[in-house]
């Protein structure tokens, strides 16, 4: 079995570093047209530019209901229709929940989850017309377990998680397919103050790459997965397969 999504247009959110920038990478790779969105300019642009007319970048917050009607308009009007998206767009802290600042955790669930629901508003009608499409919503780890210090971070993804079975179900009857990817540790710049790629908590013993998570998102979006939707899909080495272990009070980063 080959991948494969030529003829797909797909819009990857916070895709100027990261996992976001892999899966744009890989999609192009193998024959997608994507629109790559990010609040971080300047670096989205560079890596929409070296993949060429396969790629568009546009600025793009995802808290902003307007600015989600912009980008969905750029790929409908720059490369004909919108089959996948991909609610990759997110940020990250850890605190004990006694610490947590409200504030903070407002900013999480702003852009984890309601930028996701935002999203998927977004493109339904664009997917709808096109006789279907694929969602896939970046969770994680956190969002399929407790884990010490993500209470606010948690909540925002195993809301994320909700958000996709609910989406499922009211989607699918237009052939839009919405599943959840949970990543573990993946060596990011979200995850770099681990300062290692050993991973005691994940079976597998190391912290993932981005390129292994792209290439899950991608077989998601593909017709390989035609039939998949409403599903839960971890890559992190199996950590979520059993207990967290913690290292001194804290547990591990995912």
């Amino acid at each position: 079995m080959s991948v494969d999504l030529t003829g797909k247009v797909a819009l990857v959110t916070g895709a100027a570093r990261g996992m976001g920038e892999a899966e744009a990478r890989l999609f192009a790779a193998l024959g997608a047209k994507v629109v790559l969105t990010d609040v971080r300019e300047a670096e989205g642009r560079a890596v929409a530019a070296s993949l060429g007319s396969a790629a568009r970048f546009v600025r793009h917050d995802v808290t902003d209901e307007k600015s989600w009607e912009a980008a969905v308009a750029a790929a409908v009007d720059g490369f004909g229709r919108l089959d996948v998206l991909v609610n990759n767009a997110a940020i990250y802290t850890t605190s004990p929940i006694v610490a947590e600042d409200p504030a903070r955790l407002e900013a999480l669930l702003r852009v984890n989850l309601i930028g996701p629901f935002l999203g998927v508003r977004a493109v339904a009608a664009a997917m709808k017309a096109g006789g279907g499409g694929s969602i896939v919503n970046i969770s994680s780890q956190a969002g399929l377990q407790g884990i010490w210090g993500h209470g606010a971070y948690g909540a925002a993804k195993w809301g994320l998680r909700g958000l996709t079975r609910t989406a499922a179900l009211e989607l699918g009857a237009d052939g839009i397919r919405v599943n959840s990817v949970h990543p573990g540790a993946i060596a990011t710049a979200m995850t770099a103050h681990l300062g290692t790629t050993k991973h005691p908590g994940a079976p597998l013993g190391r912290v993932g790459e981005p390129e292994e998570v792209a290439r899950l998102v991608a077989f998601l979006a593909s017709d390989e997965a035609s039939y998949l939707s409403g599903a839960e899909l971890a890559v992190d080495g199996g950590a979520s397969a059993g207990r967290m272990p913690v290292f001194g009070h804290k547990g591990v980063d995912a």
